[in-house]
């Protein structure tokens, strides 16, 4: 009996380290799968367009609803369908030569990451846009499905509140934030 109780408690802290690091995942995103949209309403028309993702890694933990990596788009990667329109967006309200990356770094998240199938979580944490960190909450809807993951989340950018520049003239004004819709699709691993 006592041999049996020492076996357990050896092979116990074993068991619950095993558990643990299964809970344990890295999410490497695929920039060319993966995307930015936006959309800012203005005086009778819309603009929408897109960003590109440059890199992103996320690790998580199932088991204690933590977070970290980070996902980086380029600010200058932005674009809408009128090279005009782009330029501006890129040197007056982006700075983009001052301000190459927009980025985000997960913390933490609410919610339960199924292990395969659908799961809704919010993620929070900080959102870098012209150099400035701002506390964000996304709302996030992840696929898994064996080493795949897609996830895709809607927010809304109030840039002009966070410092950037109001792009309206005269009578053509436009929103004072934008719709983000980010979507994100590469590899789950187990952390190392």
């Amino acid at each position: 009996m006592k041999r049996i109780a020492r076996s357990l408690i050896l092979i116990l802290p074993l068991s619950i380290a095993s558990i643990s690091s299964a809970q344990q995942q890295t999410f490497t995103a695929n920039p060319s799968a993966s995307s930015v949209a936006f959309a800012l309403s203005g005086t009778g028309h819309e603009v929408k367009g897109t960003f590109h993702v440059q890199s992103g890694t996320i690790q998580f933990d199932r088991s204690a609803t933590k977070m970290s990596g980070l996902i980086v788009v380029s600010a200058i990667s932005g674009e809408s369908g009128d090279k005009g329109r782009d330029k501006k967006m890129q040197s007056e309200v982006l700075d983009v030569p001052h301000f190459a990356d927009v980025t985000f770094a997960p913390q933490s998240y609410q919610g339960t990451i199924a292990p395969s199938g659908d799961s809704n979580i919010q993620v929070m944490g900080t959102f870098t846009l012209h150099g400035t960190p701002h506390d964000l909450t996304v709302p996030m809807e992840v696929h898994i499905e064996g080493s795949n993951l897609n996830a895709k989340g809607k927010f809304v950018v109030p840039y002009v509140k966070w410092g950037l520049k109001d792009p309206s003239i005269f009578i053509l004004k436009v929103a004072k934030e934008v719709q983000i819709d980010l979507t994100l699709s590469g590899t789950l691993q187990p952390a190392t």
